[in-house]
């Protein structure tokens, strides 16, 4: 598959944080240029979440841009449909794609985290369509980060693998070329995404925007 160079995430807790409401944030970062949207959601989901999600899903399909939901194969599947392209992401401590497969079937996108050697080398045996990599640098976006693994490391392991890479993990505007140039194929952007202003749009269009040119 081909993902996008600019891989949003749209974290609930980080959006919360910034006292901002979760669709209305979804809509601004789809409608500065974004083409791949992941929705994470570590607390219990409830039928407002799930229903705030399905608004979200609206929005992508009206954006062409595909959904990403991060760890629920079961929500996945649910919101698969004529005109919403969805995706699924998995952790380490989730299921694995193997698994997530026999809830998601054999069409829905799946990608899943590693975060050293080990798991990158494991995780091929698994029927991902895409893997991410990281932290890159540090991270204030998980409340239990794992050890930064770094772009040499990025760098060393990029050959390993030929399916799609997504750098993750304290990417900003300022390092994100540098990660491209070690051999990820997009970065997945979480912090970064929301500046002081709360002008979330014109944020985006600064990725979209830094990302076209080159890459």
């Amino acid at each position: 598959m081909t993902i996008p160079k600019f891989y949003p995430i749209l974290d609930v807790a980080t959006v919360e944080r910034r006292s901002l409401a979760i669709v209305p944030a979804a809509g601004e970062i789809l409608e500065g240029g974004a083409k791949i949207l992941q929705f994470r959601y570590k607390g219990f989901f409830s039928r407002e979440v799930f229903a705030a999600l399905e608004e979200i899903g609206g929005l992508c399909g009206e954006a062409g841009a595909m959904l990403v939901v991060n760890d629920r194969a079961d929500i996945a599947r649910m919101l698969a449909g004529e005109g919403l392209r969805v995706g699924l992401h998995l952790g380490q401590e989730d299921l694995t794609p193997s698994q997530a497969r026999r809830v998601t079937g054999a069409d829905l996108v799946i990608g899943f985290s590693t975060h050293n050697e080990r798991q990158f080398r494991a995780a091929q045996q698994e029927p991902a369509d895409y893997f991410a990599f990281g932290p890159m640098f540090t991270t204030g976006s998980k409340a239990n980060p794992d050890p930064v693994a770094g772009i040499d490391e990025l760098r060393r392991i990029r050959p390993l693998v030929s399916r799609p890479l997504v750098a993750i993990g304290g990417i900003t505007r300022s390092t994100a070329r540098s990660v491209l140039e070690a051999g990820a194929d997009s970065v997945a952007v979480i912090g970064d995404l929301f500046p002081e202003d709360g002008r979330i749009r014109a944020r985006v269009e600064e990725w979209v925007s830094l990302l076209t040119p080159d890459f």
